[in-house]
C-alpha cells in the first residue's frame, strides 16, 4: 500500500492537525475494525508532538533521553487502540497488525535497528519459519515514524506519516533465511557465539533492563543454562528501504 511520507528533511515542519480531528481522549480507545481504519488513525497522529500525545494521556514527558526510552511507542500505541497484552501475537491481534514506531534522523534513515519480539531460548523442538511469532509480527506493520533527532527536545519531537507495510515474497525469504541461520546456533547450544554482526536483515541482541535478568537457556553440550534474554531487531539497513521516497511522490 502506497502512504505518502512526511518530508524527509524536516519533521518540524509538519503542521498540527486541524482541532476538528481530535485525538482520541481522554480514555484509551477500542481496536481498529480493519487495516484501514487502524492507518487512518495513525494518520491523526501524523504532526503533532510528543507533548500533545502525553498530554491527552495525562502523563508527563521524561527530560532524559534515557528515561524515554519506549516513551513515544507507548504514547502511540495507547492513541492507536493497541489490545494485544503478550509478546506472543500482533499488537492488533485480530487484524494481523504489528504497531512499530522508528526514530527517523533529518535525512530519513533509521536512527538505530528495531525490536520485533523476544528470541526463544528453550522448546525449539518443531520450532518453523512459518509457524514462528517472528514471522507473524513481520507479515503486517503499521510504521510509525518520529522525529529521531537527539537535538530536539523529546516533548517537541513531532510524529510522522504512517506506513502499512507487508514484505516483498524476495524480502521475506531473506528474513527466513537469516531466522534459520540465527535459531540453528541457538538451538544448538551457541549463543556465547551469538554476535549482532550475525545475520543480513536480522540481528540478535541482548533484550534486558539489566545483566541481572536472566532467563532459562541451553549450553553447548545441552545442559540447562541461565543467560540473558535475547531479542530479534531489523537492522536500520532493511527499514531504511521502507522509507526511502516513492516514485513520483516528490520526496
Amino acid at each position: 500500500m502506497a502512504v505518502r511520507l512526511v518530508p524527509q528533511d524536516r519533521f518540524k515542519v509538519i503542521p498540527p492537525q486541524p482541532r476538528d480531528q481530535s485525538l482520541p481522549f481522554p480514555a484509551p480507545i477500542t481496536a481498529p475494525a480493519d487495516p484501514e481504519a487502524a492507518l487512518e488513525r495513525a494518520r491523526r497522529l501524523a504532526g503533532r508532538t510528543v507533548a500533545e500525545l502525553a498530554a491527552a494521556m495525562g502523563r508527563p514527558v521524561p527530560h532524559l533521553p534515557r528515561q524515554g526510552k519506549g516513551f513515544v511507542g507507548g504514547l502511540v500505541e495507547w492513541h492507536l487502540g493497541v489490545t494485544a497484552g503478550s509478546e506472543a501475537a500482533p499488537d492488533f491481534p485480530t487484524l494481523g497488525i504489528e504497531v512499530k514506531t522508528i526514530p527517523l534522523a533529518a535525512s530519513g534513515q533509521p536512527k538505530e535497528s528495531t525490536y520485533i519480539t523476544v528470541v526463544p531460548l528453550t522448546g525449539l523442538i518443531g520450532l518453523t519459519w512459518a509457524g514462528s511469532v517472528l514471522r507473524a509480527k513481520l507479515l503486517h506493520i503499521l510504521w510509525i515514524p518520529y522525529d529521531g533527532e537527539r537535538g530536539h527536545p523529546l516533548a517537541e519531537r513531532r510524529i510522522g506519516s504512517p506506513r502499512l507495510w507487508r514484505p516483498t515474497a524476495a524480502e521475506e525469504a531473506a528474513l527466513r533465511a537469516d531466522f534459520e541461520d540465527l535459531m540453528e546456533l541457538v538451538a544448538l547450544g551457541g549463543l556465547t557465539e551469538l554476535s549482532a554482526e550475525m545475520g543480513t536483515h536480522l540481528q540478535i541482541r541482548p533484550k534486558a533492563a539489566s545483566s541481572r535478568a536472566l532467563t532459562a537457556g541451553h549450553g553447548a553440550a545441552g545442559q540447562a543454562i541461565r543467560t540473558l534474554p535475547r531479542g530479534f531487531y531489523l537492522r536500520p539497513s532493511f527499514t531504511a528501504r521502507i522509507f526511502r521516497p516513492m516514485p513520483g511522490s516528490g520526496l
